[in-house]
């Protein structure tokens, strides 16, 4: 397909500097980014349902060539539909961010209704869709974020927001059921307490440890995000409909992508950081 555009998420930077080559092997050189929105420029013997001239979004397989290049193989089993309500750089904030947050929240964490899930860095890239997520799913939902995030946060559906700079979510916080956890040290050390006996804890930076869960009575899931085009199809469909929206704070041109790193790799990003490729 031809890339339009491309996310860049913190993966982009931990493969580029090697954190995980313990855990995925990838063949040398590689292009990264799996965030990716364009439209289909040709279909590999075989395929069907799909065509050339198709607009389409896509979370690809990590372990291949990503999307900082004018064009990338993807497998059709990895491509849904672009939200039509959504531009090419708008759509490419979305798949890895948004499969992170539904597969954390609903496959690893079995987040139902009436349930009261906390979601740290609520404004952040998959924060911010975790948020209207939870929400749709009809939980009650609390967010962690700074002082000038709160709003937003709010108005994305959030029940309660948390200005950590303000307030420690230790002490305003119990019962919860379900902590997504996209910060990890300090901050996964002291969601422990919050959570109500047999609740979970789900980190999308490394495997909580389990000693510790067992004392506190919880359960925990760190889920690595799978490519799905179904999840991804029904995604497009609640963002169309109204009831999911990405923030893109910030889009570049792919020749500033080093900038992009730079950015994201500082944290305390607001929504999403895109690349323009055409």
């Amino acid at each position: 397909m031809r890339a339009c555009a491309s996310g860049v998420n913190p993966v982009d930077w931990k493969v580029r500097a090697g954190y995980l080559s313990n855990s995925i092997q990838y063949k040398l050189p590689l292009i990264i980014g799996w965030d990716v929105a364009g439209v289909i420029e040709g279909v590999g013997v075989g395929v069907e349902g799909w065509n050339r001239g198709d607009v389409v979004y896509a979370h690809p397989d990590i372990t291949r060539d990503g999307s900082y290049a004018q064009f990338i193989r993807i497998r059709a089993t990895e491509i849904a539909r672009k939200p039509k309500t959504l531009n090419h750089a708008q759509a490419a904030a979305v798949p890895l961010a948004a499969l992170t947050a539904w597969q954390s929240l609903f496959d690893a964490g079995g987040l139902r209704r009436g349930q009261t899930v906390l979601i740290h860095a609520a404004a952040g890239g998959v924060g911010h869709l975790a948020v209207q997520l939870a929400k749709w799913k009809g939980a009650r939902v609390v967010g962690t974020t700074s002082t000038g995030n709160a709003a937003l946060v709010q108005e994305l559906g959030a029940d309660e927001v948390i200005d950590y700079t303000a307030r420690r979510f230790a002490d305003a916080l119990n019962d919860v059921d379900l902590v997504l956890d996209t910060i990890g040290g300090e901050v996964q050390q002291r969601s422990w307490v919050v959570l109500k006996s047999g609740g979970i804890l789900v980190s999308t930076v490394g495997p909580p440890p389990g000693d510790v869960a067992l004392q506190h009575k919880v359960r925990v899931a760190s889920p690595f995000v799978q490519p799905s085009a179904t999840q991804l199809a029904e995604i497009a469909r609640l963002i169309d409909a109204g009831q999911l929206r990405p923030i893109v704070e910030t889009v570049l041109p792919l020749a500033e992508a080093r900038r992009g790193h730079e950015i994201i790799q500082g944290g305390h990003t607001r929504g999403k950081l895109v690349l323009s490729i055409n």
